[in-house]
């Protein structure tokens, strides 16, 4: 099991057998000054899969439940964020953290690894009671035309699960 550090916003592993083995395999983390940084969804997937112990400052386990108050009072959007995340990684496709593309995630289409090509698709994650305003979609839009990938809208109910949009910009 790989025992981690909450540290602000990443969770932070020593390069263990497992941490590089993840890594390797499905690109779980990122590899920086011989530890493992893990964004929030990325720790929390490990943790239900019993692959992670995250402990606090104090060397004291952080059970589930408790990480997700934790990663709610840093990212407000963190559980419909996650239900997105979860639900790509289960269905088989690389899922990295987007900021430099103002996006949630960017994805990997199947068999793709980052660093051997670029992301096809970058998502947004949003509750399927929120609102989206035309500017914001078109924000959206564009960001996603302009970084050459493809918009998807991943939509979460009440019940978790996700439905996807994919969206094209298209000139008549």
């Amino acid at each position: 099991m790989i025992e981690a550090i909450f540290s602000r916003e990443r969770i932070i592993a020593d390069n263990s057998d497992l941490a590089n083995q993840l890594y390797e395999k499905s690109r779980l983390g990122e590899l920086k000054d011989k530890k493992v940084h893990y964004s929030l969804s990325e720790a929390l997937f490990l943790i239900q899969q019993q692959k992670m112990k995250v402990l606090d400052s104090k060397d004291k386990e952080i059970k589930e439940n408790e990480f997700i108050k934790k990663a709610q009072k840093i990212e407000p959007n963190f559980w419909i964020r996650y239900c997105v995340f979860k639900d790509l990684r289960e269905r088989g496709y690389i899922v990295k953290t987007a900021l430099k593309f103002g996006a949630d995630f960017r994805v990997y289409d199947k068999g793709i690894r980052p660093g051997d090509d670029h992301a096809k698709w970058i998502v947004y994650p949003i509750a399927e009671a929120d609102t989206l305003t035309w500017y914001e979609f078109s924000a959206k839009t564009r960001v996603a035309h302009s970084t050459k990938k493809l918009l998807l809208l991943g939509i979460v109910d009440e019940e978790d699960s996700v439905t996807y949009y994919e969206v094209n910009w298209v000139r008549p």
